[in-house]
């Protein structure tokens, strides 16, 4: 008999962008606590083309085996996705020994619509 116990996986939880565009009205000192934090993980290069790497790979997802050549070590790679994870801008899986990234479709969503015009009457 087995005394294997299987435990659920708990995702971190995200941070998702949530403000309506910068245009429509000023933002509570919440949604720019959430925007600043968001805004912040991307303005490192690397950061933003491992995010890029991830948005555009094949199928929505991305394998860590697939996008750690951005010029910097192994261990510095994974510090840069745990904060866009941390940012709520990358969500993981792990499967075996590879950790698979994806960008949420809400996030980009969220992200275009904030620097979005609103909509004029």
């Amino acid at each position: 008999m087995s005394t294997v116990k299987v435990l659920p996986l708990l995702e971190p939880e995200a941070v998702a962008p949530c403000c309506p565009p910068l245009t429509e009205r000023p933002l509570t000192a919440e949604e720019a606590e959430r925007t600043a934090l968001m805004f912040k993980a991307l303005g490192d290069p690397v950061r933003l083309r491992l995010f890029s790497a991830v948005a555009s790979h094949a199928g929505g997802e991305a394998c860590v085996c697939d996008i750690s050549d951005v010029g910097v070590s192994q261990p510095t790679v994974s510090h840069h996705l745990k904060k866009l994870r941390e940012a709520g801008l990358l969500s993981s899986e792990r499967r075996g020994t590879w950790v698979y990234y994806r960008v949420e479709p809400a996030v980009l969503a969220a992200m275009g619509a904030l620097l979005t015009r609103a909509a004029t009457t």
